[in-house]
């Protein structure tokens, strides 16, 4: 099994307290070398300044390669590609583009009047100003807006030859969810990147709630397990056992990059990535 690389997905904190755990996650993590860390914006695009200032600070203090997520959320595509302008000017040269989820309460996506109708056109704007490079999502199992899979398959070819470099999946539990997922689009001709999406587990009540919004299939055997290692109090053990397992069959079938989805909480993604081989990269400093 190869050692692979590694990307963190953080999200904006929201008050003091959590300023100081994202800024432990990034201390914890950054020593793993990531290839780039992400952060998050909120549904709605309602953490807009909060991610300005976390991508700002991150990028200028901890000399990690710091991607900034961007919507086409109520905002003008004036105003968001002023955003993007914007975290150029700050040397941030990479986004993760997407379309973004609607505001809380309402009944799905509706275009600004003045913005971008899709992730497609928002990739196309950014890809033109030759500024960045682009990231966007993809989905492994069908997106809840979608007729089926081959439309998820057929809407990541878009964004790819819309200019986009790579792509992120959604989480998902089994590693063959990602490996059907991966030959379809090889079928389709996409021959940009796929980073399979791993979400550490851990609070397996909020992780459930999360995978039914996402239209993540939840497999059995999973809830079973956890069933049992809460009555034994042993959940955080299983979850890395889990994690760690489904990393090892996607690097045994090729896969030399994964993106966690930290949620903020390092211990989990720590402790996986210690278990496949990734390890804080030494610094010899001031060595007699």
């Amino acid at each position: 099994m190869t050692t692979p690389q590694v990307s963190f997905e953080f999200f904006p904190p929201q008050n003091l307290e959590a300023s100081f755990r994202l800024w432990d996650t990034v201390q914890s993590l950054a020593p793993l070398n990531p290839r780039f860390v992400s952060v998050t914006y909120g549904a709605g695009g309602t953490t807009r300044d909060l991610t300005r200032e976390a991508v700002a600070t991150l990028h200028k203090s901890s000399g990690l390669n710091v991607a900034a997520h961007l919507t086409c959320v109520n905002a003008s595509k004036a105003e968001t590609l002023e955003i993007a302008e914007g975290f150029a000017a700050a040397g941030v040269s990479e986004l993760v583009a997407l379309r973004g989820d609607p505001p809380k309460g309402s009944n799905g996506f509706e275009p600004h009047p003045e913005g971008f109708a899709n992730s497609v056109e928002l990739i196309e704007a950014l890809a033109g100003t030759g500024k960045f490079t682009i990231r966007v999502g993809a989905y492994p199992e069908k997106h809840p807006e979608a007729a089926d899979m081959q439309a998820d398959v057929e809407w990541l070819k878009r964004k790819i030859d819309a200019g986009a470099n790579e792509a992120i999946t959604q989480f998902f539990f089994e590693a063959e969810t990602f490996l059907r997922f991966r030959d379809a689009c090889a079928k389709a001709g996409i021959d940009a990147p796929i980073l399979p999406g791993v979400l550490p587990i851990e609070n397996w009540k909020g992780v459930r709630k999360f995978a039914e919004r996402c239209g993540t299939s939840v497999p059995a055997w999973l809830i079973e397990a956890f069933e049992k290692a809460e009555r034994d109090n042993r959940e955080d053990l299983l979850a890395t056992a889990i994690c760690t397992e489904m990393c090892s069959e996607l690097l045994d079938e090729g896969v030399d990059s994964l993106h966690f989805y930290t949620l903020n909480r390092p211990e989990l993604t720590r402790d996986v990535c210690h278990a496949l081989g990734v390890t804080p990269a030494v610094k010899l400093e001031n060595v007699a």
